[in-house]
């Protein structure tokens, strides 16, 4: 295969910018750090992370109505992508480790008829109709742990204190204080009172 043009490879978004234009992209709370990758895609667009965090991953606000919310103690693994078109909220000290995809959005209609022309509209004017897309907003409650690879889809709360192991396919609300596990996720077990122990 003949190799059009090379692109290079910049880890971090922020690498060959000013502090400016980081807080132009995101609100970062104090004592956190970002090495990670920000994508605002539109102007109205919110991102509020809040402090003592770590954000090694992509936030990626898709609409103006996007609302991406992390709370305070928040770590976010590298090459996690939050992809966000309406509202996904991290509470406090939630873990969230490498490799995960979080999405308030199917991204895509159902309908081939609409679906087939994304592609299309991407390639020329870098759009999206997002009303085509099933939305719903994502919730990850206080001191939650998401599993390196697992993937959250639109629509779904992760209770308080629960662990999806690594891998799972969340598509169904989360209890607090269990474990679940698998493709779709479900319970395997409640944490114990000592594991629940802040």
């Amino acid at each position: 295969m003949k190799i059009h043009r090379r692109i290079p490879v910049i880890r971090s978004y922020f690498e060959k910018r000013d502090a400016r234009r980081l807080r132009a992209l995101l609100i970062l709370g104090e004592n956190s750090e970002f090495s990670g990758f920000v994508d605002k895609r539109a102007k109205g667009a919110s991102i509020i992370v809040g402090n003592d965090c770590l954000i090694e991953g992509a936030l990626v606000a898709e609409t103006d109505q996007s609302q991406i919310q992390i709370g305070n103690n928040v770590y976010v693994g590298g090459q996690t992508t939050i992809d966000c078109v309406r509202s996904i909220v991290i509470e406090d000290d939630v873990l969230i480790s490498y490799h995960c995809i979080i999405a308030d959005s199917d991204n895509h209609s159902a309908l081939l008829s609409i679906r087939k022309k994304d592609l299309a509209d991407w390639k020329q004017q870098h759009k999206h109709d997002w009303t085509t897309a099933p939305t719903a907003p994502v919730r990850i409650c206080h001191g939650a742990w998401i599993g390196a690879r697992a993937i959250l889809l639109k629509g779904i709360t992760i209770g308080e204190g629960a662990i999806v192991g690594a891998g799972s396919v969340v598509t169904k609300n989360v209890p607090p204080w269990t474990i679940v596990a698998g493709n779709p996720a479900r319970v395997i077990r409640e944490l114990t009172p000592e594991e629940r122990a802040n």
